[in-house]
């Protein structure tokens, strides 16, 4: 009982801090002060990254845990909170209790910066511009293709978000792209004949352009879009008497892409199989 009213007193005297100062909880040495996200900016994050219930939401530097409580109770995931701060994760596992949370989400004192976010589908934060891009390399190295990343107010320079959002304060969503980035060689069944194509694709982050080889001639690649492990892009076929778009769509798989690439539209739509290999990588 005596834990109990200790982790109610810590509640209530949180609750009227809030009230008082916006950074309430601030603690000397940790990398970022406690300062929490309004409701309402939580329900955002969650709703920009379509959290459901097949979820394993991390926050990192967890604070209260709100985000984590409301993932789970409004949403169906689970997940796990992360903080530094003893505190903040007493008050964390009191709010899954009151929440009827408990049994999928859990709350570890540990360092964002060494915990393991590899099982994570999605990624929640409210940390400093400067703690984003430290984070920036352990998130595009560990986490996996299509995992999200939303983040509370701070951006990650020059990584752009795939989404963008503003309900009081900015929130953005990024979808952890695959690497992309090199040469790639694939044989395509076309009607006139089987054909070789090489493919080369420059890539930033998400962002991606590139050109094709063929018959000793080199064409650009058109629409071309990268989301998470989902590539798309168009050559234009010019085997027939009439040039025709072959729309590439595909998934990303270490040094293999396997997919399907529509040909012609409407009723004369065909659809082929198509599987490409990297034979370099980005240079």
């Amino acid at each position: 009982m005596a834990r109990y009213n200790s982790l109610r007193r810590a509640w209530v005297v949180m609750a009227a801090s809030l009230l008082a100062s916006p950074l309430a909880g601030a603690q000397p040495g940790y990398d970022v002060p406690y300062v929490p996200t309004p409701p309402v900016v939580v329900e955002e994050m969650l709703r920009l990254a379509d959290v459901g219930p097949g979820d394993f939401v991390i926050d990192l530097g967890s604070g209260d845990g709100r985000i984590l409580i409301a993932a789970a109770k409004k949403f169906g995931a689970r997940g796990v909170g992360v903080d530094l701060d003893p505190e903040r994760i007493d008050e964390s596992v009191y709010g899954a209790q009151l929440a009827g949370v408990s049994d999928r989400v859990e709350f570890q004192r540990q360092d964002l910066f060494k915990f393991d976010i590899g099982q994570a589908t999605v990624v929640t934060m409210y940390l400093l511009p400067s703690v984003n891009i430290r984070l920036r390399p352990r998130l595009l190295r560990e986490l996996k293709p299509g995992t999200r990343i939303v983040s509370h107010d701070f951006d990650m320079q020059d990584w752009q978000p795939d989404r963008k959002s503003t309900v009081r304060k900015n929130v953005f969503l990024w979808i952890v792209p695959a690497q992309v980035g090199g040469r790639w060689r694939a044989t395509v069944a076309l009607p006139a004949g089987e054909r070789s194509y090489e493919i080369e694709i420059k890539q930033k982050f998400q962002e991606i352009d590139g050109f094709v080889r063929y018959d000793k001639k080199t064409a650009g690649l058109w629409n071309v879009k990268l989301s998470g492990d989902r590539i798309n892009f168009v050559i234009v076929d010019d085997t027939g008497p009439v040039e025709t778009n072959l729309y590439f769509d595909g998934r990303v798989s270490g040094d293999a892409i396997e997919g399907v690439i529509k040909r012609g539209i409407g009723s004369d739509q065909k659809e082929i199989k198509w599987r490409a290999a990297r034979i370099a990588p980005a240079s």
